[in-house]
């Protein structure tokens, strides 16, 4: 799939301005794809909860739904509800290997406020 015309039908093609996945984190998800054997697109979703509010929701999926937003970044197929983009719109998904500190990072420029733990955010 190449272009917009390569879609599934109810599919639209974003870009990176609504979401960018780092280097890093593309090949980090792209390892996972072929361990988890569980679908080749990341369903980013932004849910109710948290700490703070909002929680980012991330897991591998095999198709995508009608109405997503399909963004291709770093290698990944990232699909976006058209809710969740709302919240979205210019967020980096990063990846360390760090010990301390590590993992899948969202840096989001519409939070106003985030945990600790990053994993959930308020606007």
């Amino acid at each position: 799939m190449d272009s917009a015309t390569d879609l599934p039908e109810g599919i639209r093609l974003g870009n990176e301005k609504l979401i960018l996945v780092t280097e890093a984190a593309g090949k980090k998800l792209n390892s996972l794809i072929e361990r988890e054997q569980k679908g080749h697109y990341l369903r980013v979703k932004i849910t109710g909860g948290g700490c703070n509010g909002l929680s980012y929701k991330m897991k591998f999926v095999a198709e995508p739904k009608r109405g997503d937003i399909m963004v291709r970044s770093s290698g990944a197929e990232v699909l976006v509800d058209t809710k969740s983009a709302l919240y979205l719109k210019g967020t980096h998904l990063d990846y360390s290997d760090k010990m301390v500190g590590g993992g899948f990072k969202f840096s989001n420029p519409n939070a106003k406020s985030s945990c600790s733990c990053g994993e959930s955010f308020s606007i």
